[in-house]
């Protein structure tokens, strides 16, 4: 027997400092492309923040094109949106797996990333998800960007670094002073 259970969703960070997102769409299926990004824009404009749009072919050049565009330094974070859906082979594993990993091994590097590929079985369960004006998941995944913005934001706090002893100091890993030297 199946319960309803409702999903919980953290209120959008709002922010005073300039922040500026890259939204990378695969425009693949275009009809769902849309959705997703106009949920995604929506949850920018809300939270203040800037963005650019970035189109790539498919969903495993999204985490290759937000690699590239973090070496720019525009960007405070990034979302990853587009559309998966099962067909007839395995390619569908090898997109929706490297493209999660991809996703997740940048996220562990310190980008901040909302991962909006969806991974659906139908068409049907596509529009479903991707609805700006239903599930969201373009929304969602921007949102999720900005609270990880402003969680590294939290812990860039600069603290005061100890300052180095005066006069003169070894440190590990330095050669030998010459003989005859103090």
């Amino acid at each position: 027997m199946a319960t309803h259970i409702t999903h919980y969703a953290l209120p959008a960070p709002v922010f005073e400092h300039p922040t500026r997102l890259a939204l990378i769409v695969s425009p693949y299926y275009r009809e769902i492309a849309d959705q997703l990004l106009e949920g995604a824009k929506a949850a920018c404009e809300a939270s203040r923040a800037m963005y650019d749009i970035i189109e790539v072919p498919g969903a495993l050049e999204i985490p290759t094109a937000i690699a590239l565009a973090a070496k720019s330094g525009d960007y405070d974070g990034y979302v990853a949106l587009g559309c998966v859906i099962r067909g007839e082979t395995t390619h569908y594993e090898t997109v929706c797996n490297d493209s999660s990993r991809g996703l997740t091994l940048l996220g562990l590097e310190g980008h901040a990333i909302g991962n909006g590929i969806l991974t659906v079985e139908n068409v049907d369960q596509a529009v479903i998800r991707a609805e700006a004006s239903g599930q969201n998941k373009g929304g969602g995944a921007a949102v999720a960007a900005l609270h990880l913005i402003a969680l590294a934001r939290r812990f860039q706090a600069k603290r005061p670094k100890p300052p180095l002893p005066e006069g003169e100091f070894k440190m590990a890993g330095s050669p030998p002073a010459p003989k005859g030297t103090a």
